[in-house]
């Protein structure tokens, strides 16, 4: 009888780790999104859209997939293009915080 109990707090363990795991996976990607944003912001105010359009323009067209992708609660896949969207707003705050320095030289 107390090896069944066992089996059954097993299971309703796993049971809980599982759900855990799948609303960690499964919850909407706020903090990408808002660290996407304010990173195209911060290319923006530094002058990417002159000195590094073409990333810009990838960063804001991944940011636009991963809000239709968050209105459609495809989570997984607006997390990644978030991600995508904040990765190239980096790049292009790099390209013009460069383009910058080799003006002052």
């Amino acid at each position: 009888m107390r090896n069944n109990s066992l089996g059954r707090a097993r299971l309703a363990g796993v049971v809980a780790l599982g759900t855990l795991l799948l609303a960690s996976c499964a919850s909407a990607p706020v903090q990408e999104m808002s660290n996407a944003r304010q990173a195209i912001r911060a290319a923006q105010d530094a002058g990417a859209a002159n000195k590094a359009p073409a990333t810009l323009t990838e960063a804001q067209g991944a940011l636009n997939r991963a809000e239709g992708l968050l209105h459609k609660k495809f989570y997984r896949a607006a997390r990644h293009s978030a991600e995508e969207a904040h990765t190239k707003a980096l790049a292009a705050l790099e390209q013009t915080r460069g383009t910058q320095r080799e003006e002052k030289k």
